[in-house]
């Protein structure tokens, strides 16, 4: 399986980015997707995630600034995100997890994908 991100960029504060994420497999077939992010010097964190039947949950950094949401028609996972600051500057990842039918977990992670936020 191979996640793609995209999106990444250059954007003022207060500005807004929408990250993609394309699966080569169907979505459907992972319980749940999410993004992460990592600035230098900090360890990964989740930023968001949203599970096979739409449930969403968000960081309290991100809260009521950027959503979550999935298609799977298109194999992709997004994340809209608004009013930007530089604290949201980080490499972020799109990630996925697959529970098969005998209970073995596997999670995918994409390439990364720079956003900077500058004052």
């Amino acid at each position: 399986v191979q996640l793609q991100a995209s999106g990444g960029g250059l954007v003022q504060a207060g500005g807004s980015l929408r990250l993609s994420c394309a699966a080569s497999r169907s979505t459907f077939s992972f319980k749940s997707m999410g993004w992460y992010r990592q600035a230098p010097g900090k360890q990964r964190e989740l930023v968001a995630g949203i599970g096979s039947g739409g449930s969403t949950n968000y960081a309290d950094s991100v809260k009521g600034r950027f959503t979550i949401s999935r298609d799977n028609a298109e194999n992709s996972v997004y994340l809209q995100m608004n009013s930007l600051k530089p604290e949201d500057t980080a490499v972020y990842y799109c990630n996925a997890l697959r529970i098969t039918g005998l209970g073995y977990e596997y999670t995918y992670w994409g390439q990364g994908t720079q956003v900077t936020v500058s004052s």
